[in-house]
């Protein structure tokens, strides 16, 4: 199975404003006598990368080969966020442009257990000089010469300024590499150039001035949002998923796995960078998207900035994939099949009555399962059963039938049919493979024309002799009736 361990993830280039995270944390468990205020007793003191220098974490830790574009002070701020990137294999921050005049941004979270009590910001935001902007405009040409994709990582700190976001759009379209901002500008036309943005819901609405109470009005917003810079808009919507919007229309909203959310501090970086990874990785925009849904439904079960690794997303996606219920209407079942198709599964379908499962099903149904990753049995309904086999069939109601065939361990997902035929529900879920008994010949196979048109297949497989629903039957129907005690 193609899943996120078998990516190769490239060279992500992230350019943008640099935070270092500290945390405060402790019990409480008095208030004080001096004033109305809680007592920390403190515990532990840590400082990790946030901002850009979050992004380049998280891309890191996925597997990419980062180089770190942004600026620092001569400080103390600055030598720890120095020293905790370069413990980080994979980050280059040969790009750090080191301003004495310029303060490292730095915000402290003083927690209790998991509740933040206050947040102390240390920042003095000035406009960069001349001499400044050069070095940063120059230290990301060199990092975007060597990329595959571009991130803009705007915390509206006075990094990414119109010079340097030009210069930067610039050196990208020069080499053909993508270019992804996730956004803080009040109106995105400064972007374009880029192929991607991506707000969360407050900064679209600001950008747009739009109500964002549903997925239509959201879908109204991006549309606006992506006529000020020319590009993709992929909405981050916290508990509701996220909405990608494509600038030629197409609009997919991606629901979030259920989790409780501890802290959602970072988890706008986590997107930005797992999006920029999968795509460094070859794979497109969707299943970028889809993945990076789930690593940020990961990361805001963790406390404060942090970044999710390879093998918690890849446990993540197998655990989504599971989840899936067995039994799906045909509009359900498209959507677990565009999701498994994210995920790089190769999709098998096959269909039957399967009245009565005999051996002859159970030899069917691993055959087939055996020629991809997800197995689909598409069943026909009582009405479908009758209209082929007669009035006195099915022997067992269609849920009845779709129950047993769901608890088969190969059966990933069981959809009913009600037309003489599979063909219509082929047509919808459009599977890598079909597959029949090899009593059938490939070009009887219903739907097997339309599968190969796309570049699917038809698999015929050997079937077990002498087994069938029908020929039980007749048994059962001659037997002598059997003692209950027997």
């Amino acid at each position: 199975m193609v899943m996120i361990d078998n990516f190769a993830f490239g060279q992500v280039a992230i350019i943008g404003d640099l935070l270092l995270d500290c945390y405060i944390s402790g019990s409480v468990s008095r208030i004080s006598p001096e004033a109305p205020v809680p007592v920390l007793l403190r515990a532990n003191h840590t400082a990790v990368p946030g901002g850009a220098a979050n992004v380049a974490l998280n891309a890191a830790t996925l597997g990419c080969s980062v180089t770190l574009v942004g600026l620092v002070g001569d400080d103390e701020s600055a030598h720890k966020l120095r020293s905790a990137l370069a413990a980080q294999p994979g980050i280059d921050i040969s790009g750090l442009v080191i301003d004495p005049a310029w303060t490292t941004i730095t915000k402290t979270r003083v927690l209790s257990g998991r509740q933040q009590i206050v947040r102390i910001d240390e920042e003095r935001v000035e406009t960069t000089t001349v001499s400044t902007r050069r070095r940063l405009v120059e230290a990301a040409q060199v990092a975007i010469a060597k990329a595959d994709v571009v991130i803009c990582s705007d915390y509206a700190k006075g990094v990414l300024t119109d010079e340097v976001l030009a210069a930067i759009f610039e050196a990208a379209k020069q080499h053909g590499v993508p270019v992804i901002v996730d956004p803080k500008r009040r109106d995105f036309t400064a972007y374009r150039g880029a192929d991607l943005i991506t707000p969360n819901r407050s900064e679209l609405g600001v950008a747009t001035n739009m109500p964002l109470r549903n997925d239509e009005e959201i879908e109204r917003a991006a549309r606006i949002a992506s006529g000020q810079f020319g590009g993709h808009v992929l909405v981050t919507r916290s508990e509701e998923g996220m909405t990608l919007f494509r600038k030629d229309e197409r609009v997919t909203h991606v629901q979030v796995r259920k989790s409780e959310v501890y802290d959602v501090s970072g988890a706008g970086d986590t997107v930005v960078a797992t999006v920029a990874s999968v795509l460094s990785a070859g794979q497109d925009l969707e299943t970028a998207v889809v993945i990076a849904t789930s690593a940020a439904s990961i990361v805001v079960g963790k406390l404060g900035t942090a970044a999710v690794s390879r093998a918690e997303l890849s446990a993540a996606l197998i655990n989504e994939m599971k989840e899936d219920e067995a039994v799906a209407s045909l509009e359900r079942a498209k959507s677990i099949i565009e999701q498994w198709h994210h995920h790089g599964a190769r999709v098998v379908f096959t269909n039957g009555c399967f009245d009565l499962v005999h051996p002859g099903h159970i030899a069917l149904i691993r055959a087939a399962a055996s020629q991809g990753d997800k197995l689909i049995v598409a069943l026909n309904s009582d009405a479908s059963v009758r209209r082929l086999k007669g009035e006195t069939r099915p022997l067992q109601d269609e849920r009845a039938r779709a129950t047993v065939m769901g608890a088969l361990r190969d059966v990933d997902m069981v959809v009913i049919f009600n037309e003489d035929t599979p063909l219509e529900t082929i047509q919808a879920l459009r599977p890598d493979v079909v597959v029949k008994g090899a009593d059938y010949q490939e070009h009887q196979v219903v739907g097997g024309d339309f599968v190969k048109s796309y570049g699917g297949s038809v698999v015929l497989v050997d079937i077990v002799s002498g087994r069938s629903t029908t020929s039980i039957v007749k048994k059962m129907q001659v037997a002598p009736a059997s003692s209950p005690l027997a």
